[in-house]
């Protein structure tokens, strides 16, 4: 499926997971700034409707997970026409908080395909027009988790853990060549899905914020991602770390 609005005459800006949360306010950003925004997730009606917000975006149904369908992800953006100088893989999430003793070999297979797999099927899959295009970006969405390891977070921490890994050697490989790669890592962000998906349970997922205040939202690390694509292409933010003022660090978390 792709849905397209308004025509492609400028730089195009993909964006993975973009049918909520922090994607969804990826694209909205993006468009506001002049990208011709690809937004890119597995749910079609929410693409169709986050499209007919924007004055130019196309909307292409992709699995991460899936060799096939993100190589019609790459197909789709090629068909647009338009110069390809923005990736933002974002893509990703968390399921379970089991400890290691008892998790879910399935939940942690799901964890790795998405974060890490998932980033580098799109980035491969991109990389060549990123590259032709003499000034191109990747931005990876990680998280702090990708730093620091906590208790019933083992497979999300390592998967995260293995995404920065990914993205400190693509940077490596890639020096010298006209692409800049960027890491955005968020500390507790509010979003309506994450801990929902996460814990199953929305009494659960509440109590993850309850007394923080003024956790981070979707729109914070949008405004983040913008911010480092639009800089001068000379100069390459390569991590950007962000937490609400009432986190400290992983653990530390101020509750009124």
């Amino acid at each position: 499926m792709r849905q397209d609005r308004g025509m492609v005459q400028k730089n195009i800006a993909v964006v993975t997971g973009a049918s909520s949360g922090i994607g969804a306010a990826t694209a909205r950003r993006l468009a506001a700034e002049g990208f011709h925004v690809v937004a890119a997730a597995r749910r079609k009606e929410r693409l169709e409707a986050l499209v007919g917000e924007l004055a130019s975006a196309t909307a292409v149904a992709c699995d991460v997970t899936s060799d096939e369908s993100v190589a019609e992800l790459a197909a789709a953006v090629a068909a647009l026409g338009g110069t390809v100088t923005l990736l933002v893989n974002n893509a990703g999430g968390a399921r379970g908080a089991d400890q290691v003793a008892g998790g879910a070999v399935a939940d942690w297979q799901w964890m790795y395909e998405v974060n890490v797999l998932g980033t580098l099927r799109v980035t491969q899959a991109l990389l060549p027009a990123l590259e032709a295009s003499g000034a191109g970006t990747v931005v990876t969405v990680g998280s702090t988790a990708a730093f620091v390891v906590y208790e019933g977070g083992g497979g999300y921490t390592a998967a995260k853990h293995a995404q920065t890994a990914l993205v400190g050697t693509l940077r490596l490989e890639l020096a010298g060549k006209p692409v800049r790669v960027v890491e955005i890592d968020p500390g507790m962000v509010r979003t309506d899905e994450f801990a929902l998906n996460r814990l199953g349970d929305q009494a659960a997922a509440d109590a993850v914020y309850a007394g923080v205040r003024h956790p981070l939202i979707a729109d914070d690390i949008a405004d983040c991602i913008a911010w480092a694509a639009t800089r001068p292409h000379h100069v390459n933010v390569d991590r950007l770390v962000v937490r609400p003022l009432a986190q400290a660090a992983q653990h530390k978390v101020v509750r009124e």
